[in-house]
């Protein structure tokens, strides 16, 4: 794709990529099946649909949204990583080794496509704005925190359950940054669910809107901003991320990255898998206290 102009994007398994308005892409994950659970594949192609339209210059703004009921379950528990064939796939950081043995090559793994990830489409240079709806649990927000602006549904929920797992909050730790520090706590010690009102009431999300009227809320949306000069808009968002960053952000990250990591070892010895076996998540599906019928 060239810089100058708008080309068709490729056709991927687990992702759309659309055009809904001059100026505005959206990238939508389309695993609803799976509760767009995300698996390797999905993760890598999302990072190939970000650079299609960062190399786009007729792309000023990006949706980020879910199809079906759900924005996204979080990680797909039932993709062995040991198994994943990676061949297909063009490293975008340079631990890579994530066939090592051992916790070398779960943690280069992370490091990867969880973290990595994460703060690459933070940083991603045009305004994002993710489009929530159900249920967002875990993975889900690390998808929807990198993004500048969120819109949800009036049905949206929020979950990070990685403590009931036995480990340290998700991989990309925003949590203090999106909930205030005794929110981020009480969030992570119960393994709760969060409601859209109460996301909106913390200012982790922009703005709470009926269901029906979701999609055509957050395209107006990025069609204002879209109407900004992109080179004026690209600076302020870096401004503003500079912000967060001069104050210790990334240390915050690394740090609780090692962490993550660490419960992930503790398992694996005392337990013999990665997350402890006691837990809700591991006896259920990451969905099982929401009720998918609703």
């Amino acid at each position: 794709m060239t810089d100058n102009a708008t080309e068709q994007a490729p056709t991927f398994e687990t992702i759309l990529y659309e055009n809904p308005a001059p100026h505005v892409a959206r990238i939508v994950l389309n695993r609803p099946a799976m509760m767009n659970a995300q698996d390797t594949r999905l993760l890598y192609e999302l990072n190939s649909a970000f650079n299609i339209a960062a190399r786009d210059d007729e792309i000023k703004v990006v949706i980020l949204a879910g199809a079906g009921k759900h924005f996204s379950a979080g990680h797909d528990l039932h993709e062995d990583p040991r198994k994943v064939d990676y061949s297909p796939y063009e490293p975008v950081g340079t631990w890579c080794g994530f066939g090592c043995e051992g916790a070398e090559g779960h943690f280069q793994r992370e490091k990867e496509i969880y973290l990595g990830f994460s703060e690459r489409w933070r940083n991603f240079a045009k305004p994002t704005i993710a489009e929530v709806q159900g249920a967002c649990i875990a993975g889900g927000l690390m998808l929807v925190w990198p993004c500048d602006l969120i819109v949800c549904s009036d049905d949206a929920r929020f979950m990070d359950n990685t403590v009931d797992m036995g480990l340290a909050g998700a991989e990309f730790f925003n949590h203090p940054y999106e909930l205030g520090i005794r929110k981020a706590k009480e969030l992570l010690f119960t393994s709760g669910w969060w409601d859209a009102q109460e996301a909106h009431r913390l200012g982790m999300v922009n703005h709470v809107v009926p269901r029906a009227e979701l999609p055509e809320f957050t395209l107006t949306l990025a069609k204002r901003i879209a109407k900004m000069p992109l080179f004026a808009l690209k600076c302020t968002k870096e401004a503003i991320n500079n912000a967060q960053d001069a104050a210790g952000r990334s240390t915050v990250m690394n740090a609780q990255f090692a962490l993550h990591n660490l419960g992930h070892s503790h398992n694996m010895m005392k337990y013999g898998m990665m997350i402890d076996p006691n837990s809700e998540a591991a006896a259920k599906s990451k969905a099982a206290a929401y009720n998918e019928k609703k």
